[in-house]
């Protein structure tokens, strides 16, 4: 499973200018974390109201980690 491309792909669904949406990956053995980067107007809809859409993607790519035996963390910035 690409980890990679899973944030990408939910954040391309979230925002208005989806070729602007930008995921760095750094892993270590067991630890992943997922840079997500969008355009500067977009940076709420991606966090949402009270940071509940940055939760709900934390919490799925954290699934989608466990399904490969990593660590999965996200940063939005």
């Amino acid at each position: 499973m690409d980890l990679q491309q899973v944030l990408t792909n939910i954040a391309r669904a979230i925002v208005d200018d989806p070729d602007s949406v930008k995921v760095e990956m750094t892993e270590d053995e067991n630890d992943v974390t997922l840079t997500l980067t969008v355009a500067e107007d977009d940076t709420g809809m991606v966090i949402g109201h009270h940071g509940k859409i940055a939760k709900a993607i934390r919490s799925i790519m954290k699934a989608a980690g466990t399904s490969i035996g990593k660590r999965v963390s996200v940063e939005i910035q």
